[in-house]
Parts: structure tokens; sequence; C-alpha cells
């Protein structure tokens, strides 16, 4: 596909699921919590659109909940996450020495735990809840920008034009602030742009571990997760979530494939 051919897809499908995320927040078809025992397990219909679950609740507003529960938790981590690595990664950078040391062993102590498996061990101590889940994947993801922008920060502090801004009398921290960082905005906006697909996958793993947001809170996670006992006669259970899920990180990869190739001056050379 071609760079405006991913941008467009990429757009249209994140920008539906977003829309579907904030119409959640003021209204679903039905109340995505209530429980209608004698409407469970109903396939598909023009009362359920996309059929109820094992307690009759109506799936289409559990995935509308969901995508809102999945889509806020990920913006919030991915936040997070820009802004603790970028400032550690600019401080490593710009001070070197023994701060630049201390700060990076920790770093790839940190770098040698897959993300999922560090945010599993730091959700066992804190427990299951919104709260915790961003925190376990703030620091489970902010060391790859740690990563990133101590090495554009590495890069640009021998510049021409931030050796003038010394010269000039202006401070490190004005120098770094002015001149440095800014310059930092490209690789860490193509990071970010990946790391949400990574942390909403990593959020729906730990929920399907029961380790997410606690039922009956619903997730596209945990939906999946119940939905294991009942495959093979409510397949809906298992296809809604699982597509959202697969639908919204195709989205972000085409979104971000596309932006690293608009932002990467040497990718518009090609």
């Amino acid at each position: 596909m071609t760079l405006r051919a991913n941008a467009l897809v990429g757009s249209l499908l994140v920008g539906t699921v977003l829309c579907i995320a904030l119409v959640a927040f003021v209204w679903t078809p039905a109340d995505p919590l209530a429980v209608d025992l004698l409407a469970k397990l109903q396939p598909p219909s023009p009362s359920h659109w996309l059929g109820t679950d094992e307690y009759g609740r109506d799936v289409l507003s559990r995935a509308m909940t969901g995508a809102a529960t999945s889509c806020s938790i990920a913006a919030f981590t991915v936040t997070l996450a820009v802004i603790l690595g970028t400032a550690v990664g600019a401080l490593a950078g710009f001070a070197r020495g023994w701060a630049d040391r201390m700060l990076m062993a920790v770093n790839d102590a940190l770098l040698a735990f897959p993300g999922i498996l560090l945010g599993l061990g730091v959700m066992v101590v804190i427990g299951p809840s919104r709260f915790g889940i961003v925190i376990a994947l703030t620091l489970a993801y902010s060391p790859s920008v740690v990563r990133v922008v101590r090495g554009t920060v590495l890069s640009l502090r021998e510049k021409e034009y931030v050796e003038a801004s010394r010269m000039i009398g202006n401070s490190e921290w004005t120098t770094l602030r002015r001149h440095v960082l800014p310059n930092c905005v490209t690789p860490v906006a193509v990071l970010a742009s990946s790391m949400f697909g990574w942390v909403l996958l990593s959020e729906s793993a730990l929920s399907f571990l029961g380790l997410g947001v606690p039922p009956p809170a619903p997730t596209w996670g945990n939906m999946l997760s119940a939905a294991r006992s009942y495959l093979q006669t409510a397949t809906w259970l298992g296809l809604v979530p699982g597509a959202c899920i697969a639908v919204t990180l195709l989205g972000i990869n085409l979104l971000g494939d596309a932006l690293r190739d608009w932002l990467d001056p040497r990718m518009n050379a090609v």
C-alpha cells in the first residue's frame, strides 16, 4: 500500500474506534452491566445487534464500553510513558557522566524484561485496577522512550546551533528546552503511535489473564476471556472482541507506518 493509502485506511479505522469510544462515554444501546438471565446467549438480532453474553448483557454495548476503557487506558499509559521517558532520556543524554551511567543501568535492566512480562509482575504486586494497569504498562514501555530520546539527544548535543546557544550565555536547561527537545518530537511521535498499539494489546492480554480492569466492567480482553467456554455454542462472544482488537491494531500499524514515512526525510527520498 502507498503512503496515502496507509494514512487513509489507518486514519479511518482508528478514527472509527476512537469515535465509538467517545460515544460510549455518554451513550450505549443498552446498559453494559445490566443482567438479564432470560435473554442469555441470544444470537445477533434486531434487539441485540451483536447478541448477548452468558448473563444476558448486550454484547454491542459491552464492546463499545470496552473500546472506551481500553483506549483511555492506552492513551493515559502512552502519555505518561512519553513524559517519563523523555525526561529521563533527555537528562541522561545531555548530562552524560555518572548520571547517564546510573540512569541507563536501571533502564537497561527494565529493557531486559519483555513489556508484557514486566507489566504482569507489577500487576501481581499492585493488584488489578485501572490505576494499576496504567502504572504497570508505563513502567514497562517508558524504557523504550528513554532509549530513543537519549540517542537523539546524544546526536544533537554536539550540533553547531547547540554550541552557539551555549556561547551566547544560555543555560544548559534553556539550551535543552529550546534547541534539543523540539528536535526529539519526530522520533517520539513515531514511537508513541506504535506504542499505543503495544499498550492496547498488553492491556487486553492482562485483562484476558484476569489482571486488568476487574469484572463486571467490560474490556476487550476480559470479554475474550469470558468467551472461551462458549466458543462452540456462542461464537459471536469471541469474534466481537477479537475483531475489535484486530481492527484497532491494524489501523494503528497502518497509521504508524504512514506517520514514520511522512516524518522521516530519508523515507521521502526513496
